[in-house]
């Protein structure tokens, strides 16, 4: 008896149960991968913290081997400078934050009372809710002695976390070449130049991406800061820092400092100056996603903003705030790695009918 040899299925059907074979491939390996990062959150928070420390200090790092300073030294000398630099930093933020909060939270709590007085029935329902928490408050205010301990080791650990992710940021600018080596030497036969490559790829996405986005929220502080003092806005230094620590979630960062910017004008300086302080956050919204951001990072990697809020939404869900934080850099990078692959293995470009570069029939 004599068969056909035909297939069992389709052209069109092979290629959607390959590519469904792939994909499933792909989302068991990133879940393996995600539920590792979270089993060994202690161990692998340090390292991305570490990354994405190595790539906004990277230009300081070259520049001081272009003078002919050891890697030892170099290294040394840009974690003392981060170091001076977020050490200060955080302190005139967190000086400006105490000095201020109180006002800024006078101010919210005014704003709720003015909103619940305009809203009835919904401004009742923002009183309950209000008179809710500092119930709350005050139950387990009495208990508060009880967690001292658990907040000294949550200090701890941020201290350690800290601590490891200097002196990983210090290996990492040291040893850089040797990490390309090492990773050449673990990839597969003949593997090597598309693993450095891809690896090469994914660190200048997240490179650019962290020096446009602290130039970015530099500006955006800086001007909405300037702004909030002009129109002598309770807290504006404070404000303007909050702005610029959130301007690291993409879109929801810059949503909720603007928020409370626009709440705290309105409690304390009225309706038309909180519509000025609105403007002025459109207005700096604007200036970051028609020139800043387009103008910054146009050498690297560009994300559509709805997979900025996947990333950003995805992130919070595993790892909270810190999950927010990471999410885009690591999107960035594979992305990059997705366009390396798509650069060596994709298929070429089939040129239009009528192209001189067009075979002739």
């Amino acid at each position: 008896m004599q068969t056909t040899g035909a297939p069992l299925l389709p052209e069109p059907a092979r290629r959607f149960a390959a590519w469904c074979v792939v994909l499933l491939l792909a989302a068991a390996l990133a879940a393996l991968g995600i539920w590792l990062c979270i089993v060994f959150q202690t161990a692998v928070t340090p390292v991305l913290l570490a990354i994405l420390g190595t790539a906004l200090l990277r230009p300081l790092y070259r520049r001081l081997l272009r003078v002919k300073v050891r890697k030892a030294l170099a290294a040394a000398l840009t974690v003392a400078a981060v170091v001076a630099v977020v050490g200060g930093a955080t302190y005139i933020v967190v000086l400006a934050l105490i000095e201020t909060g109180d006002q800024i939270v006078a101010s919210l709590r005014q704003a709720a009372t003015d909103i619940a007085e305009h809203f009835g029935a919904a401004g009742t329902s923002l009183d309950d809710l209000a008179k809710n928490a500092e119930g709350l408050l005050k139950r387990f205010g009495g208990t508060a002695a009880s967690g001292v301990i658990s907040g000294l080791s949550v200090v701890a650990e941020m201290a350690a976390t800290a601590v490891l992710a200097l002196l990983l940021i210090f290996f990492f600018l040291k040893d850089s070449d040797r990490a390309m080596g090492a990773l050449r030497s673990l990839a597969p036969r003949d593997t090597g130049d598309t693993a450095e490559a891809m690896a090469r790829r994914a660190f200048e996405a997240v490179e650019g991406y962290m020096r446009g986005t602290t130039f970015v929220a530099l500006v955006d502080g800086l001007i909405i800061g300037i702004g909030l003092l002009v129109l002598d806005v309770p807290g504006a230094v404070g404000l303007a820092a909050l702005v610029f620590v959130t301007a690291y979630i993409p879109y929801l960062g810059a949503f909720l400092s603007g928020a409370v910017a626009v709440l705290v004008a309105l409690a304390d300086r009225g309706f038309v100056i909180a519509l000025w302080v609105l403007g002025i956050v459109l207005a700096v919204q604007v200036l970051e996603g028609n020139v800043l951001q387009p103008f910054v990072q146009s050498k690297t990697v560009q994300m559509h903003p709805a997979a900025v809020l996947l990333a950003i939404t995805a992130g919070a869900s595993v790892a909270g705030i810190l999950g927010m934080l990471l999410a885009v850099p690591l999107t960035a990078a594979a992305t990059g790695v997705l366009g390396e692959l798509r650069s060596r293995y994709g298929a070429p470009r089939r040129p239009a009918a009528g192209s001189p570069e067009a075979p002739e029939s």
